[in-house]
C-alpha cells in the first residue's frame, strides 16, 4: 500500500466559489447590470436558459454557508466580488450596501478562523462599462483600478486575486463567443486581453502604494500542452499551443514582455501591438506576491494543430483528466517562473450528483479526481514549488456559465429548488484531509 501524501502543518486548506454563480439577488440592495446578466438573458445563449438568478442564493445564506465552511474545517476562503454591487455603473461612488456585504462576509469568515482571499474580477463587468467598449477600451484597465482601491480601503483581506482567467474571457467571451460578452473576433480578442492584463496591473501597483503587507496576483488557468506524438508537426503545434494557453500571460507578467512568436501569429490576426503603450508592460509586470493557479486539463495537439482527447473525460467534455498535468505545470512555474508563492485557487470536477433515497451524495468519482490531483500536487511540492494553499472548486454547485444548472462542480450539493445544501462525499472525504494533513 502506498504511503499517504502528507502535507506540511502549515498548508492552507479551503474552496473557493464566484460572485455571479453563487449569489443570485441580480436586482437587489443596488446592484447595477453586469455583462452575465445581459448575455444569459438572451435565448439560446445559455442552456435551458438559465440565469444567475437565484444561482445558490448565497447573498441571503451567506450566514449558513459560512457555518458550513466552518464545519467542513476549512481554512480559506476565495470568493469574488461582483463589481457591479460595489459601483452599478462601473464608476463613481460605491454603493455602500454592496460594501457592507461583503465587509459582513469578511468578518464572518475571521470570526470562524476561516482566511478571506478576495477575487476583484471574475468575469461580471458592469454593462454601463461594456457599452463603452468593455474591455477592448483601454480605461476599462483604469476604472477597474478605481473600483479595486475602493474594496482594498474597505475590506479587511490580506489576500487578493486581480483578474479571474483572462484566457478564459479572451477565447470564451470574444474568440469563441460562448461566454460574455458574446464576441467572436480575434481581431478583438487580443486588445481584450492586454487591456484584462493592465487591469492587473494597475490594481496591483495601488495595493503595494496604499496597502504594504498585503499581497496579490492573479488567477491564471494553465493548460500545460503536450505532443499527441513525437512528430515534428505535433511538437511545433504543442509549442504554439502552449503560447496561447501559457506563455501569452505568465511571460508578461513575470518578465515584461509577451512572447514574439505568439505575437507574430496574433499580429497576423488584429491590431493587438498598437494598443501596448510605453510603460505598459512595466505596469503589467509589476512584481506579484502570489499566483494563483488553476488546474483542470491538459491540451494534447495533434500535427494539425488540433486538439486530440488520450484520456478520460469528465461530464464537462473540455476537462480531459489527467492529474500529471497538475504536477508538471507548477514544476514548470518553478523551473521557468522562479519562486513565487503558488496558491491554488481552483481544481475540482463536474460529475452528475443527485441525494438517494437516504439523502446522501455519494459522488466518488469526484474523490478520486481530487485525491489523484493532490497527490500530483503534493510530488510537485516534492520537487520544488512552493504550493503554499490549495482550493477546490466549488464549494457549492452552481450556476455554471453557459451550461446554466446543468453542471455541478461542488463539493456541497444544491437543490435549487429549495436552496438545501447537503455535504457530498467528498466534502466528508476533504473535511478529513484537512484534519489529518494527509492524502491516503
Amino acid at each position: 500500500m502506498n504511503s499517504p501524501a502528507r502535507f506540511p502543518s502549515d498548508f492552507v486548506w479551503g474552496a473557493a466559489t464566484a460572485a455571479y454563480q453563487i449569489e443570485g439577488a441580480t436586482t437587489e440592495d443596488g446592484r447595477g447590470v453586469s455583462v452575465w446578466d445581459t448575455f444569459s438573458a438572451v435565448p439560446g445563449n445559455v442552456r435551458d436558459g438559465d440565469t444567475g438568478e437565484p444561482g445558490a442564493d448565497h447573498y441571503h445564506r451567506y450566514a449558513e454557508d459560512l457555518d458550513l465552511m466552518s464545519e467542513l474545517g476549512l481554512q480559506s476562503y476565495r470568493f469574488s466580488i461582483a463589481w457591479p454591487r460595489i459601483q452599478p455603473s462601473g464608476s463613481g461612488v460605491p454603493n455602500q450596501k454592496g460594501l457592507d456585504f461583503y465587509r459582513r462576509l469578511v468578518e464572518g469568515l475571521v470570526e470562524r478562523g476561516i482566511r478571506p482571499m478576495a477575487t476583484l474580477f471574475h468575469w461580471d463587468l458592469p454593462q454601463e462599462l461594456q457599452d463603452r467598449g468593455g474591455w477592448e477600451n483601454r480605461d476599462t484597465a483604469e476604472r477597474f483600478a478605481d473600483y479595486a482601491e475602493i474594496v482594498f480601503g474597505a475590506l479587511h483581506v490580506r489576500d487578493w486575486v486581480t483578474i479571474n482567467e483572462p484566457k478564459t474571457v479572451v477565447d470564451c467571451g470574444y474568440r469563441e463567443g460562448i461566454h460574455a460578452p458574446g464576441v467572436k473576433d480575434d481581431a478583438r480578442a487580443f486588445v481584450a486581453l492586454h487591456h484584462l492584463l493592465l487591469g492587473h496591473g494597475l490594481a496591483s501597483r495601488r495595493l503595494h502604494a496604499g496597502h504594504p503587507g498585503r499581497r496579490i496576483g492573479p488567477a491564471l488557468n494553465l493548460h500545460p500542452s503536450y505532443p499527441a506524438d513525437e512528430s515534428p508537426e505535433a511538437l511545433a503545434a504543442a509549442r504554439h499551443r502552449d503560447g496561447l494557453e501559457n506563455r501569452l500571460y505568465l511571460d508578461p507578467i513575470f518578465k515584461g514582455h509577451y512572447p514574439e512568436d505568439t505575437m507574430a501569429w496574433i499580429a497576423e490576426r488584429g491590431p493587438m501591438r498598437d494598443h501596448i503603450q510605453e510603460g505598459d508592460l512595466a505596469t503589467i509586470s509589476e512584481p506579484i506576491d502570489l499566483l494563483g493557479v488553476q488546474y483542470y486539463t491538459p491540451i494534447f495537439v495533434n500535427g494539425e494543430g488540433e486538439r486530440v482527447f488520450t484520456h478520460p473525460r469528465a461530464q464537462a467534455e473540455w476537462l480531459e483528466i489527467y492529474p500529471e498535468g497538475f504536477h508538471d505545470i507548477l514544476v514548470r512555474l518553478k523551473r521557468d517562473y522562479g519562486g513565487v508563492p503558488l496558491v491554488i485557487t481552483e481544481n475540482g470536477l463536474a460529475t452528475v450528483d443527485a441525494p438517494g433515497p437516504d439523502g446522501r451524495v455519494r459522488d466518488t468519482e469526484r474523490i478520486g479526481y481530487l485525491r489523484d490531483h493532490l497527490t500530483a500536487m503534493h510530488r510537485a511540492m516534492a520537487a520544488g514549488a512552493r504550493v503554499e494553499a490549495y482550493h477546490v472548486w466549488s464549494l457549492l454547485d452552481n450556476y455554471e456559465w453557459a451550461e446554466g444548472y446543468s453542471q455541478r462542480f461542488g463539493i456541497v450539493h444544491v437543490d435549487y429548488e429549495t436552496q438545501k445544501r447537503t455535504p457530498k462525499d467528498s466534502a466528508l472525504w476533504y473535511r478529513d484531509v484537512i484534519k489529518s494533513g494527509e492524502v491516503r
